[in-house]
Protein backbone atom coordinates (compact mmCIF):
# COMPACT_ATOMS: atom_id res chain seq x y z
CA UNK A 1 0.00 0.00 0.00
CA UNK A 2 1.15 3.51 -0.64
CA UNK A 3 -0.10 6.54 1.38
CA UNK A 4 1.16 9.01 -1.48
CA UNK A 5 0.87 7.88 -5.07
CA UNK A 6 3.20 9.21 -7.91
CA UNK A 7 0.64 11.64 -8.41
CA UNK A 8 -0.55 12.85 -5.10
CA UNK A 9 3.83 13.43 -4.95
CA UNK A 10 3.36 15.81 -8.22
CA UNK A 11 0.13 17.67 -7.50
CA UNK A 12 1.81 18.47 -3.83
CA UNK A 13 5.07 19.75 -5.34
CA UNK A 14 3.12 21.56 -8.48
CA UNK A 15 0.82 23.35 -5.30
CA UNK A 16 3.63 24.58 -3.32
CA UNK A 17 5.30 25.90 -6.07
CA UNK A 18 2.59 27.69 -6.95
CA UNK A 19 2.12 29.10 -3.82
CA UNK A 20 5.45 30.36 -4.16
CA UNK A 21 5.59 31.67 -7.52
CA UNK A 22 5.57 35.36 -7.55
CA UNK A 23 2.25 36.36 -8.78
CA UNK A 24 0.99 33.05 -6.71
CA UNK A 25 0.23 31.59 -10.47
CA UNK A 26 2.31 28.98 -13.00
CA UNK A 27 1.60 27.13 -16.38
CA UNK A 28 1.61 23.76 -16.89
CA UNK A 29 4.77 24.49 -19.46
CA UNK A 30 6.72 26.85 -16.34
CA UNK A 31 5.84 23.96 -13.80
CA UNK A 32 7.06 21.29 -16.14
CA UNK A 33 10.26 23.02 -16.27
CA UNK A 34 10.51 23.86 -12.63
CA UNK A 35 9.54 20.57 -11.31
CA UNK A 36 10.99 17.88 -13.78
CA UNK A 37 7.00 16.53 -14.18
CA UNK A 38 6.12 15.28 -18.20
CA UNK A 39 3.99 18.29 -19.57
CA UNK A 40 1.01 15.79 -20.15
CA UNK A 41 1.30 14.28 -16.70
CA UNK A 42 1.19 17.68 -14.78
CA UNK A 43 -1.73 18.56 -17.34
CA UNK A 44 -3.70 15.60 -16.04
CA UNK A 45 -2.49 16.15 -12.68
CA UNK A 46 -3.54 19.80 -12.58
CA UNK A 47 -6.99 18.99 -14.16
CA UNK A 48 -7.72 16.88 -11.67
CA UNK A 49 -7.01 19.38 -8.87
CA UNK A 50 -9.11 21.97 -10.49
CA UNK A 51 -11.78 19.46 -10.61
CA UNK A 52 -11.27 18.43 -6.64
CA UNK A 53 -11.36 23.00 -6.23
CA UNK A 54 -7.81 22.51 -4.89
CA UNK A 55 -6.53 24.72 -7.85
CA UNK A 56 -8.43 27.35 -10.05
CA UNK A 57 -7.75 27.71 -14.04
CA UNK A 58 -7.43 31.09 -16.32
CA UNK A 59 -7.06 30.96 -19.77
CA UNK A 60 -5.71 33.95 -21.74
CA UNK A 61 -2.13 35.37 -21.81
CA UNK A 62 -2.27 36.38 -17.91
CA UNK A 63 -3.41 32.56 -16.76
CA UNK A 64 -2.57 29.47 -15.63
CA UNK A 65 -3.42 28.14 -12.12
CA UNK A 66 -3.50 29.44 -8.84
CA UNK A 67 -4.92 27.95 -5.18
CA UNK A 68 -8.57 27.95 -5.12
CA UNK A 69 -8.01 28.36 -1.52
CA UNK A 70 -4.72 29.71 0.40
CA UNK A 71 -2.06 27.89 1.57
CA UNK A 72 -2.87 27.22 4.92
CA UNK A 73 -6.51 25.42 4.01
CA UNK A 74 -5.06 22.81 1.35
CA UNK A 75 -3.63 20.18 3.68
CA UNK A 76 -2.08 16.63 2.59
CA UNK A 77 -5.12 14.98 3.00
CA UNK A 78 -6.94 16.97 0.41
CA UNK A 79 -4.35 15.83 -2.26
CA UNK A 80 -4.82 12.31 -1.51
CA UNK A 81 -8.38 12.32 -1.66
CA UNK A 82 -8.10 14.08 -4.99
CA UNK A 83 -6.08 11.09 -6.95
CA UNK A 84 -6.65 8.43 -4.44
CA UNK A 85 -10.25 8.49 -3.47
CA UNK A 86 -11.23 9.13 0.85
CA UNK A 87 -8.05 7.43 2.98
CA UNK A 88 -8.75 4.57 4.05
CA UNK A 89 -6.13 2.17 5.77
CA UNK A 90 -8.06 -0.76 6.13
CA UNK A 91 -11.61 -1.23 3.79
CA UNK A 92 -12.32 -4.44 5.99
CA UNK A 93 -13.97 -6.30 3.20
CA UNK A 94 -13.85 -9.65 2.73
CA UNK A 95 -14.68 -11.74 -0.76
CA UNK A 96 -16.23 -7.84 -1.99
CA UNK A 97 -18.24 -7.79 1.31
CA UNK A 98 -18.82 -6.14 4.14
CA UNK A 99 -16.18 -8.16 6.93
CA UNK A 100 -18.67 -10.42 9.12
CA UNK A 101 -16.36 -9.82 11.86
CA UNK A 102 -16.30 -6.42 11.65
CA UNK A 103 -18.61 -5.54 15.44
CA UNK A 104 -15.82 -7.81 16.97
CA UNK A 105 -12.49 -7.46 15.64
CA UNK A 106 -9.62 -6.40 18.07
CA UNK A 107 -7.60 -5.67 14.79
CA UNK A 108 -10.14 -2.89 12.93
CA UNK A 109 -10.20 -1.35 16.34
CA UNK A 110 -6.16 -1.06 16.66
CA UNK A 111 -6.49 -0.39 12.92
CA UNK A 112 -9.00 2.46 13.13
CA UNK A 113 -7.06 4.33 15.97
CA UNK A 114 -4.19 4.28 13.77
CA UNK A 115 -5.96 5.71 10.71
CA UNK A 116 -7.54 8.06 12.72
CA UNK A 117 -4.23 9.14 13.91
CA UNK A 118 -2.71 9.62 10.30
CA UNK A 119 -6.12 11.93 8.85
CA UNK A 120 -4.84 13.75 11.66
CA UNK A 121 -1.27 13.92 10.66
CA UNK A 122 -1.96 14.35 7.51
CA UNK A 123 -4.34 17.53 7.67
CA UNK A 124 -2.41 19.39 9.95
CA UNK A 125 0.62 19.21 6.88
CA UNK A 126 -0.40 22.11 4.98
CA UNK A 127 0.97 23.11 1.65
CA UNK A 128 1.91 26.36 3.75
CA UNK A 129 4.09 24.73 6.18
CA UNK A 130 5.77 22.41 3.73
CA UNK A 131 6.93 26.22 1.81
CA UNK A 132 7.82 27.13 5.15
CA UNK A 133 9.92 23.88 6.46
Amino acid sequence: MKLLTRYADYGTRALVCISSAPRRTATVQDLSLRLGIPRPILRRIMQTLSKKHLLRSRRGQLGGFSLARSADKINILDVINAFQGDFCLSEHVFKGKRCPLMDTCKLKKTLDVIEGDVVKQLKSITIESLIKG
